[in-house]
């Protein structure tokens, strides 16, 4: 219990009355003042009744919805029901709600009065703990409250961003995941399965002319092909040092809490996700090898894997040592022809040394792609025209360190991988574009 800002008002006020009315009227003020701030307090010390309502789960940088509440209580007597009801219609004056905010997730609006509808982001994967809430009852008069911890902690799940890997796999089932300006029949490409002989469409490729069906009919006609299931698709994630870096600025909520920033790891963990649900969607087998200096997590290739793969990956946080990609190599390059996806980070070749010299030897068995994140911090200096020499200084570094991706990506490229940079909310999506284009090559 404690006294409210009223009553620090209300004697502030007596005091200066003081100062044109006896001291005896001064006096009663004040022990009025105080007696009914101590009754206040009193008649605030019954625990009001809170619930809150929020999904167990949560996706990383998705906004989710929190709603806290008091309710009355429908147990016990008439005259205690009714005094629940008397104190729900009062809560909306009476009652403040404060729900705190862990360091990992941003809750907006955090206070409010009754009844609180906000708006809770999660910028960290894994497993997070909200805090109770907390709620303090003004007292009739307003000169006295006291505060309760008025509901438990709720245990909370954040998942990389699997709601925008849904909506490519969405996409991808009705056709309309493709680049734009290309014609395609469906996102899968040609094949090489024969299924069946259908009408020869305007966007078809020439390839799939029927001739001698053509001939037969008098009309044109089309093979349509399906693309090979039960491939085996492998991702390599890298959680060494290099995917520390983080990729935004940290931003101010806007209580003034600092959000965290953005890793290179969460977006290689959001681009394997994406892949790895797309594979489930085409029938594909996928697993996922976690590394750094040494083979953290193995998922081994299994149909409908996806979901096992986000498990797997879902609180993954990078280690401050140099990644050894021969070793993670060495333990899937043994299985048979499969599609390795490695998300990594590209930086110069001295960095990428250790990936440069393990390539060639994954690359004569299985398709590779290189998965890296194009650093927004290194575009931004070339992007506009200096103003300072320290401008110039910071465009020459970044301009000498684009230099050095494009000398590693140009060896990757030549012992056979494919290589993607792609911006962080757009990496998923250009694995999945290089997933596609290998499967309807035929090149798994």
């Amino acid at each position: 219990m404690s006294p409210a800002p009223r009553a620090a008002i209300a004697l502030l006020a007596v005091g200066i009355l003081a100062l044109a009315v006896p001291s005896v009227i001064a006096i009663v003020l004040v022990i009025a003042v105080v007696s009914a701030t101590a009754v206040d307090m009193l008649l605030a010390r019954r625990r009001p009744r809170v619930r809150r309502s929020v999904a167990a789960v949560l996706a990383r940088g998705v906004p989710a919805a929190l709603t806290i509440q008091t309710i009355a209580n429908d147990s016990g007597s008439d005259a205690a029901r009714a005094r629940s009801v008397r104190d729900t219609a009062d809560a909306a004056r009476r009652i403040e709600l404060r729900q705190a905010q862990p360091p990992d997730l941003t809750i907006e609006p955090a206070t409010a009065w009754g009844r609180l509808d906000a708006r809770v982001v999660a910028h960290r994967r894994g497993a997070h703990r909200l805090p109770p809430v907390a709620a303090r009852r003004h007292g009739p008069l307003g000169l006295g409250t006291c505060t309760f911890d008025a509901d438990g902690g709720a245990d909370l799940l954040v998942y990389p961003d699997v709601f925008a890997a849904q909506r490519t796999v969405i996409a991808l089932r009705r056709g309309r995941f493709r680049d734009p300006g290309l014609r395609t029949r469906g996102p899968l490409g040609l094949g090489t399965e024969f299924e069946s002989v259908r009408d020869y469409q305007p966007d078809d490729d020439v390839r799939q002319i029927n001739w001698q069906a053509t001939a037969r009919v008098g009309r044109p006609m089309s093979n349509q092909y399906r693309i090979e299931q039960d491939r085996d698709v492998v991702c390599l994630l890298d959680a060494g040092r290099l995917m520390a870096a983080p990729l935004t600025a940290a931003s101010i909520a806007g209580d003034g809490v600092l959000a965290p920033r953005i890793t290179r790891l969460d977006a290689a963990v959001d681009a394997v996700t994406m892949v790895a649900l797309v594979a489930d969607e085409l029938g594909d087998r996928c697993g996922v090898t976690v590394y750094d200096s040494e083979i953290r997590r193995r998922l081994a290739p299994r149909r409908s894997g996806g979901k096992a793969v986000v498990r797997t990956i879902l609180d993954v946080e990078p280690a401050l040592v140099d990644s050894d990609h021969d070793l993670a190599f060495r333990a899937v390059g043994g299985v048979k022809r499969a599609l390795i996806v490695v998300c990594t980070d590209l930086v110069d070749q001295a960095a990428a040394r250790s990936l440069l010299d393990a390539v060639p030897v994954l690359a004569r068995r299985h398709a590779v792609v290189i998965a890296s994140v194009r650093d927004p911090d290194l575009a931004a200096p070339l992007a506009n025209a200096p103003q300072t020499p320290r401008d110039v200084y910071t465009a020459a570094v970044a301009l000498d360190v684009l230099d050095e991706r494009a000398r590693v990506i140009q060896r990757l490229r030549h012992v056979g991988a494919t290589v993607i940079e792609a911006a962080p909310k757009s990496l998923g999506e250009a694995c999945v574009r290089a997933y596609l284009d290998l499967k309807s090559r035929a090149r798994l």
